[in-house]
């Protein structure tokens, strides 16, 4: 008996080219799918974690606390709950208690006894800026000798059993504690104390914190950095004083009892920043209420004390990192749900591919009497082979690429990728083999009509993207409700472009092709009337196309937004592109300097302004900006910040200043003339004649401008220079500027903005789901252009035997394919400039686009505006790479014999 050749490994090595590339399609697609789910989390974890990292640990830190013992207890009863042993073993419990994610960090955490107050302390020895003295705190927190290095002397140690009838201590201070406060070793301090004249602490040892910026140190900063504390005196200077912490070693924390500091005791629960993540929000939040005002609060308090506290700024840090990241999330969505739409076309296009390649084996094997469900069954584990283990690389491909993030969500999205591409090409070929047929019907528009199953599917497309885009213009990109649907509003938008475009396309071509017929030549005719003949399946193509478009053009113009919006933002806090500022007028010959320096700069204006300036000697005060009107004016039109007519600013003799005024400022004073107070005492008499929103010299809402000429002698000299020119050089204007004055560019304030990961992570990840949807979108073109290859093939070579020269072949595809590609460029960037109109209401670039939430935004910039270049460069790349593949695709036929293409009982 023969063997069979197995049914799998027989067709894989029939068409080798084909496997191969659904393997590479489906590793690279699912590569991408499980990549973008771990890069997300990446950002958004590293974002949160700068941001408790840049809050410092005296806000992060959960502070647990508890009041001295009450005095009604035995005194030994007091002095025992204030012994490492009992801190140390509460410290353990308390350490349990913090929920998950709220995980401690327990080489930063901490815990001891500490004076709730200062001590004045009587020795003269110590510094007295005005007079008053210095002020002690004591401290006994644990793990001293882990967490410092010794400069001078030893630890401090404590005696046998410390008490509150103790008066003899040994304490050690950090370095910069010794410097302020002019400790040395051997030093001793006495500290008043309420049971016996004082509390002798003597000074052992000068510590370097190993880690300063640490938890251990931050939380208490009194620990190791002093405070020059002033007090408030309405009758002149204000008294000063220094403030210091004396570090006792654990076992002396009883002595504090007698003292009148009020020590407490504490436990402080430093959160582990490493192990936060942004998906655990929700957890988060829920851990700390529980710690500070829950259930967790009750435990700490049945093992410490009934009066035990917590305090913690977490919270607080937690939310405004969650607003920032539900401003940010919204825009990366849009841009992964369009990415997503374009490949999940692509895989449906390969499937379709090989289903129209193979239609009439599996029309013969139906008519052989192969059962539907064998056929597709075969299919379906031909793909697998390929699919599966292609899906399994990619997977494997991102986790290493990206390994950071969840698991589950890459595992689910390259399944699903998988899934899709295994499903595709067996139930393409079950419903088009559903009905055994020896010989294939014509797919073209004019014998496949619309079927009222696709009408019913377009019109609910219809109502879905309108409802998207009715909520994202009502609602905005807000989804902390939960509604993701609004996500998809321009990847619906591009899908009913798609089909609309598909139904009506037809029809102008063929009204032109009666017309071309009567033409000398049948290139043009015959070019028209195959376009308007296309087939049913070009569906697809245009779908990937002008989701792709859509999606490239709303990125671009969100990215091209965003890049404005930050340009903007820097050239309102400096004005030019450069500002140069003093507290005191800066030397007449600085401008010139700067201007003749040759370090890019093109033009200096010198300004004078005073921001204490009081209209009609009120209280209110409005910053008033004295400059030359034409080189102000020439500043204001370039930077484009209130630009204005330098005449209507000039000084008159003998009649009050002409004054250009913010809106508030002219509602509140008018037209009329009005005397202002300027911060050296003289008057100037302005009269508004001018009202510009925006201004370079002030970027408040209030502020007044006037010819410097018309001020006095004092108030004239400058204050700030505005710099503008191409590639500045900070060093040299710094030097130049000198020690006193404050020197900002444009350039640096601009990536001052960009302050956290969150932003700079969603941005790259935009960019790149953007890119990988125009890829994704030129693959489809791709892979429709093949898919019609054959045919155009054997159209040129039945042409040819008629007398059609390989000029005209080359002609008649590339007016052939020229209709489509038309329709595709010109319906994406109607579609997107469509998209970005109806949507730009709800989108508010002002969170990706600015450092915080409460960064003033630039007025009128931060709303969602059409970018021309976003529009029309994927378009012409789309028309252009059509074009020229069709004319490639002209030239290699014309290249090859027509032998083939004309054998007998071609279908073709």
């Amino acid at each position: 008996m023969t063997p069979v050749a197995p049914w799998v490994r027989t067709r894989l090595r029939a068409a080798p080219g084909a496997a191969f590339a659904l393997t590479l399609l489906v590793a690279l697609t699912a590569a991408l799918a499980a990549a973008f789910p771990r890069a997300v989390d990446r950002y958004e974890d590293a974002g949160l974690r700068q941001a408790v990292e840049e809050a410092t640990p005296r806000r992060t830190t959960v502070q647990l606390w508890a009041p001295e013992p009450g005095p009604i207890l035995p005194q030994r009863q007091r002095e025992q709950a204030l012994t490492p042993d009992i801190l140390r073993a509460q410290y353990a419990k308390a350490l349990k208690t913090a929920e998950h994610p709220l995980t401690p960090d327990r080489d930063q955490s901490s815990y001891g006894v500490r004076n709730t107050e200062a001590l004045a302390v009587p020795d003269p020895w110590l510094p007295r800026p005005s007079g008053l003295p210095a002020r002690v705190a004591l401290a006994a927190q644990n793990g001293l000798a882990d967490h410092a290095r010794l400069r001078a002397g030893r630890l401090p140690r404590a005696a046998a059993t410390a008490t509150a009838q103790t008066d003899r201590v040994e304490a050690a201070v950090t370095a910069e504690t010794a410097k302020a406060l002019r400790i040395r070793v051997g030093s001793v301090i006495h500290v008043p104390a309420a049971r016996h004249s004082s509390l002798a602490v003597t000074v052992t040892g000068i510590l370097d914190p190993r880690e300063p910026e640490g938890a251990y140190w931050t939380t208490q900063p009194l620990l190791r950095k002093p405070s020059l504390v002033r007090e408030p005196d309405q009758n002149g200077e204000p008294d000063t004083y220094w403030e210091g912490a004396l570090l006792l070693p654990p076992a002396a924390a009883p002595a504090m009892l007698g003292t009148d500091g009020h020590p407490v005791r504490y436990w402080q629960l430093a959160p582990a920043t490493a192990a936060l993540t942004a998906h655990d929000l929700s957890r988060l939040n829920s851990a700390i209420a529980a710690l500070e005002a829950g259930p967790g609060l009750a435990k700490v308090r049945a093992f410490t004390d009934r009066s035990a506290d917590a305090s913690t700024d977490l919270d607080d840090v937690v939310t405004e990192y969650a607003h920032l990241r539900s401003g940010i999330a919204p825009l990366v969505a849009v841009a992964a749900s369009g990415t997503a739409t374009v490949a999940a076309v692509v895989l449906l296009m390969a499937g379709g591919l090989a289903a129209d390649r193979r239609r009439s084996e599996l029309a013969l094997l139906r008519a052989r009497g192969g059962s539907l469900r064998g056929v597709t069954g075969r299919l379906l584990a031909e793909t697998s082979v390929l699919a599966v283990p292609a899906g399994a690389l990619g997977l494997g491909a991102a986790l290493l690429a990206v390994p950071a993030g969840r698991r589950t969500y890459a595992v689910a999205a390259a399944v699903a990728v998988t899934a899709l591409a295994c499903a595709a090409l067996p139930v393409r070929a079950a419903v088009k083999h559903q009905v055994v047929q020896l010989h294939g019907a014509r797919e073209d528009l004019t014998v496949v009509r619309p079927s009222r199953r696709r009408t019913v599917a377009e019109l609910t497309l219809l109502v879905l993207a309108s409802g998207a885009v009715f909520a994202l213009r009502s609602r905005g990109t807000d989804t902390q409700d939960g509604n993701e649907f609004v996500a998809l509003a321009p990847v619906l938008v591009g899908i009913i472009a798609a089909l609309v475009l598909v139904r009506l396309y037809p029809l102008p071509l063929r009204r032109l092709a009666r017309p071309a017929g009567r033409l000398r030549g049948a290139v043009g005719h015959l070019s028209l009337a195959r376009a308007g003949r296309t087939s049913v399946s070009t569906v697809l193509p245009l779908l990937a196309l002008l989701t792709a478009l859509t999606t490239a053009a709303f990125g671009g113009s969100v990215l091209a937004g965003v890049a404005d919006t930050r340009d903007r933002a820097a050239l309102l806090t400096t004005g030019a592109d450069a500002r140069i500022e003093a507290t005191r007028p800066l030397p007449d010959t600085l401008a010139t300097e700067i201007r003749d320096s040759g370090s890019g700069v093109r033009e200096v204006t010198p300004v004078s302004i005073a921001y204490q300036a009081k209209p009609e000697d009120g209280e209110q005060t409005v910053p008033l900006a004295g400059a030359d009107p034409e080189a102000y004016a020439r500043l204001a039109a370039s930077t484009g910040l209130g630009a204005f007519p330098a005449a209507e600013l000039k000084h008159p003799a003998h009649a009050p200043l002409p004054a250009l005024a913010s809106p508030a400022v002219a509602d509140r004073y008018g037209t009329r003339p009005f005397p202002v107070r300027l911060e050296d005492g003289s008057h100037v008499t302005v009269r508004i004649a001018l009202v510009r929103g925006l201004t370079p010299a002030v970027s408040g809402t209030d502020f007044l401008v006037v010819d410097r000429a018309g001020l006095g002698t004092r108030p004239a000299r400058p204050t700030a220079l505005l710099v503008t020119g191409d590639h500045l050089d900070g060093g040299a204007l710094r030097r130049a500027a000198g020690a006193e004055a404050d020197v900002r560019l444009r350039s640096q304030a601009r990536a001052a903005y960009v302050d956290s990961p969150l932003q700079s992570g969603a941005e790259r990840v935009y960019a790149a789901a953007v890119a990988a949807g125009a890829g994704y979108a030129v693959l489809a073109l791709l892979l429709a252009l093949v898919r019609a290859a054959p045919e155009r093939t054997a159209l040129l070579a039945r042409l040819r035997t008629m007398g059609l020269t390989r000029a005209q072949g080359r002609r008649l595809l590339v007016l052939e394919a020229l209709p489509q590609a038309l329709l595709a460029a010109a319906g994406g960037a109607l579609t997107g400039w469509a998209a970005i109109r109806l949507l730009s209401p709800g989108i508010d670039l002002t969170t990706i686009a600015l450092a915080a939430a409460t960064t003033d935004a630039p007025p009128g910039s931060t709303e969602l505006r059409t970018d021309t270049l976003s529009l029309l460069l994927p378009a012409l790349s789309v028309l252009v790479l059509a074009t020229g593949t069709a004319a490639g695709q002209a030239w290699w036929t014309g290249r090859r014999g027509s032998v083939r293409e004309l054998r007998a009982g071609d279908s073709r």
